[in-house]
């Protein structure tokens, strides 16, 4: 299959299961699925892609959404098995991970960089052997005390409950305008930053 010059990629990352669902570390998954039912587009589980996929036609292009199922740590593996086979160039993929180190509700959006200690991001980088590809990190930050994976891998405490909904919408947004977005170096403008959504240049 030769490489498609149109389609793109949009990653969520998180663990699968009932115990996982709502916790913070799930926050990719959370973002993409809402992008999902705004759109209406279904995932069904794909056992060769190791994860759950969804597809269709956005603004002329196609578009597929991937959960890996691998659980964080093995992301990668579903990542490289859609690229290799739809042929999706890294550039035209974007992850989308919670993050410990910004704040709450905010986003950060990078082209390129390093994993930033995040495991399902070392997973996809191993993977692609490189690391030259979108992401959005979704801030999880304001831990005030306690250890950092129960933070992690814990709940949304009632004040993120409240701001969950609206963080959501503003990702999903953001991954709409990540799609219409020929080239995404012109991402990150001062509209972008109305939205607390700002561009870290390397």
């Amino acid at each position: 299959m030769s490489e498609d010059k149109t389609a793109k990629l949009i990653v969520g990352l998180g663990n699968p299961g009932s115990a996982y669902e709502n916790t913070r570390h799930n926050l990719g998954f959370l973002v993409v699925r809402a992008l999902a039912d705004e759109v209406s587009w279904t995932f069904k589980k794909e056992r060769k892609f190791k994860g759950e996929l969804a597809s269709g036609m956005f603004n002329d292009q196609k578009v597929f959404l991937l959960l890996p199922t691998t659980y964080m740590n093995l992301s990668g593996e579903a990542v490289r098995s859609v690229c290799d086979f739809y042929k999706i160039a890294p550039s035209r993929l974007i992850i989308v991970a919670d993050d410990i180190d910004i704040p709450y509700s905010s986003l950060r959006f990078r082209r390129l960089g390093g994993p930033g200690g995040h495991n399902g991001l070392k997973s996809i980088e191993a993977h692609l052997g490189t690391r030259e590809y979108p992401r959005l990190r979704v801030g999880i930050g304001d831990r005030e005390h306690g250890d950092l994976d129960d933070h992690v891998l814990g709940p949304f405490s009632k004040e993120e409950r409240e701001k969950l909904p609206n963080l959501i919408k503003e990702s999903v947004a953001f991954l709409k305008q990540w799609l219409d977005t020929p080239d995404s170096k012109e991402l990150g403008s001062s509209g972008h930053k109305k939205k607390e959504i700002y561009e870290e240049r390397n």
